[in-house]
């Protein structure tokens, strides 16, 4: 994509979050201690909901909510930006659907971390059926659930065609699983550096504030900052898996396609080399056409016309196949 489709894309986060956090600070100040009140199927009213994300970290202290909201807002901003990253096509529509999903989350998440509630004071109505109250956020982020599950069904084959489908995920098994080891070490060992810190550093506070019942303060504290803290880590390390897989087949499958094609150049045949879309190693499409020039005798290498019986030939061909499997 170009720089000024990423600064909209990325640009579409802070909109959505500062226009979700306007509208709160509107309705905090205008609608405190007001009635509900309806203009035909549409409501104001002042509602604080004191749930977490589905009841989640609502048992925790609110030292360590704020703490793990903020990490786990941290842990969206990573997933959203290996997502965006990893898609191999420009899709705007999709991408600004992520992008406005997650200015909503995060803009209540914002709430939770602030005053561990979030500020709703939207209703809607019907003569059978009545809304319970939600914000600005809660009904952007269903915009982007609909921008996403609508550009997944109609534009999904345009998105990763299926021309591009990796048919052999482990293509050179050695590099790529030497590639998510050292990707996964590197986290795990992040996550150890940092557990450590942050639980010796609680440890040590909550014994030098704490003047009496040391212990209970600690267990009140440290366990649930290790289950939340060990979860946090756990999905981390998933995540890495899954990218490492992923980024590690974008470097393999042009190699792999690359070692099948010379094969074919000195065997005397000739194919067009192409990299897939979103793969890594993109410049050996020009050193390709290079050594067809150098190995293939001058007039051998003209392709066949589009749709002739040699064409079909070639595609069907056993190299050709094997070169797809990557």
């Amino acid at each position: 994509m170009k720089k000024r489709e990423w600064f909209f894309i990325v640009i579409l986060i802070f909109a959505v979050w500062f226009f979700d956090y306007i509208t709160k600070m509107w309705a905090l100040h205008q609608l405190q201690g007001l009635p509900v009140r309806f203009w035909g199927p549409f409501g104001l009213v002042l509602h604080r909901n004191p749930g977490a994300m589905l009841g989640t970290f609502s048992s925790l202290p609110p030292i360590l909510r704020v703490v793990t909201l903020s990490t786990g807002g941290a842990f969206l901003i990573f997933i959203y930006s290996s997502i965006q990253y990893l898609l191999p096509k420009r899709s705007l529509l999709l991408r600004a659907g992520m992008s406005i999903l997650l200015g909503g989350i995060l803009g209540n998440v914002t709430d939770r971390i602030n005053s561990g509630s979030v500020i709703d004071f939207l209703v809607v109505r019907t003569p059978f059926w009545m809304s319970p109250a939600f914000n600005i956020a809660d009904a952007l982020q269903w915009v982007g659930y609909l921008m996403i599950v609508y550009t997944l069904i109609v534009h999904g084959e345009q998105i990763w065609p299926s021309q591009d489908t990796r048919k052999n995920v482990w293509v050179i098994p050695k590099f790529q699983i030497k590639y998510i080891f050292v990707l996964i070490s590197v986290g795990f060992g992040f996550a150890i550096i940092s557990g450590v810190f942050a639980f010796t550093f609680l440890k040590i506070t909550i014994d030098e504030l704490a003047l009496t019942q040391t212990f209970v303060m600690e267990k009140k504290f440290l366990e649930p900052f290790l289950i939340t803290y060990s979860s946090i880590s756990f999905a981390f390390i998933i995540v890495l898996f899954l990218i490492g897989r992923i980024v590690s087949h974008r470097t393999a499958g042009p190699i792999y396609a690359f070692e099948l094609y010379v094969d074919d150049l000195l065997a005397g045949k000739d194919r067009k080399f192409k990299v897939r879309a979103g793969d890594e190693l993109t410049h050996l499409e020009e050193i390709a056409d290079r050594l067809r020039e150098k190995i293939l005798p001058v007039g051998k290498y003209n392709f066949p016309e589009k749709g002739s019986e040699n064409e079909d030939n070639i595609q069907d061909s056993e190299e050709n196949k094997a070169s797809n499997d990557y």
